[in-house]
């Protein structure tokens, strides 16, 4: 492996509007960017990934201050370490990484822009080394708790008009059938229509989960806490409309044994938060041997992310529209390339590695700290 140097980059861009899900509310993307430069056969070679680390511990444990320290006291020097022995490189990495405990989303980072370096390298897209086959992808549109039902409908409508034509309502105790019936009556009963609760409610609320039945929904996405894989069984028996895991897929240990359980009918795949995109396909690998349809998540990525999870939304088993978006539903200046609607699509880029073209003044504008280790 030839030596290679990550700057790290603690970044913010301001999303177009405020969006606010039953964990908070977030004004501002705040982003760690990974860039992986080493020397390719035609020159240097940059990677690049973003981390799915917030600023506060509030949805994941890592947040951004300590997936920092874990790259640059644990992680980098141990990819330096296996970079100086012989073989090849990437399964190496993922064999070390795999023996280190927890940290998948400083794990999933480092990885990332270490695949992306070495597919720039070779010339290869990153659909390719995945095994993704589609050049466009179906994506559907996430949509805030609003402060008004009006509001709502507005943002609903508008979405609309843009091209989407699957919604994602976020709700929780206090705002959830009101929204929904409120959607379901002014854009009727044909609109794919979900929810997602983001693990806020508990066990005692399955009487009045179930009566969601009466909307027609897509999916009802992770309504219990993460690890309570038996409640979410136990309303998948009783319900009707298919539940969907997000929160609680952190493995492939944990989408096996959440399949056995039959506590889901579909698997929400975010590539941060199961360490990285190679898991994250053997995680569709195992949905799609079950029987069970997989999405892309979203977590407000910038270009960076949103290049890789458009590569990973490639693969067959992502039947369901994604929560990847239009980069102009939450930025109106991005760090790379838009990635902008196509009849209800997204087209994945096609150069090496990510395809993401990215913008070096932009990421000066956008950048308060920087560490080379």
């Amino acid at each position: 492996m030839r030596p290679f140097e990550v700057e790290l980059r603690r970044a913010a861009l301001r999303l177009v509007r405020p969006f606010r899900t039953s964990r908070g509310a977030e004004t501002d993307k705040h982003v760690l960017l990974l860039q992986w430069r080493t020397e390719g056969p035609h020159g240097p070679v940059s990677g690049w990934a973003e981390c799915g680390a917030d600023p506060e511990p509030t949805y994941y444990p890592e947040y951004i201050d300590t997936v920092t320290r874990a790259l640059v006291d644990v992680l980098v020097p141990m990819a330096r370490e296996v970079a100086a022995a012989d073989g090849p490189f990437l399964p190496r990495l993922r064999t070390a990484l795999d023996d280190v405990p927890g940290m998948p989303l400083a794990k999933a980072a480092l990885e990332s822009a270490a695949l992306d370096a070495e597919l720039r390298a070779a010339g290869m897209p990153l659909s390719t080394y995945l095994g993704g086959h589609r050049d466009r992808i179906p994506v559907g549109v996430s949509v805030g708790i609003a402060d008004s039902i009006d509001d709502l409908l507005d943002w609903v409508g508008g979405y609309l008009e843009d091209g989407y034509h699957r919604v994602k309502l976020k709700v929780r105790p206090g705002w959830d059938v009101e929204p929904v019936r409120a959607v379901r009556e002014a854009f009727g009963d044909a609109l794919p229509l979900q929810v997602d609760a983001n693990q806020a409610y508990r066990t005692s609320d399955i009487p009045h989960l179930l009566t969601f039945e009466r909307f027609g929904l897509l999916l009802i996405e992770q309504p219990f806490p993460a690890d309570d894989l038996l409640a979410h069984a136990r309303l998948a028996a009783d319900l009707r409309t298919p539940v969907c895991l997000d929160e609680s897929i952190t493995s492939l240990g944990s989408a096996a044994a959440a399949i056995a359980l039959r506590a889901t009918d579909a698997i929400n795949i975010k590539p941060a938060r199961v360490g990285g995109y190679l898991t994250a396909r053997s995680i569709h690998d195992l949905a799609a041997a079950h029987g069970i349809p997989c999405f892309c998540g979203g977590m407000l990525e910038t270009g960076v992310g949103r290049a890789m999870n458009l590569a990973l939304a490639g693969l067959p088993n992502f039947t369901l529209p994604g929560d990847i978006s239009a980069t102009s539903r939450y930025f109106a200046q991005d760090i790379t390339q838009s990635f902008e609607l196509v009849d209800s699509c997204l087209v994945p880029p096609t150069g090496p590695g990510s395809g993401a073209d990215v913008d070096l003044d932009a990421v000066e504008e956008v950048t308060s700290t920087r560490i080379t280790c």
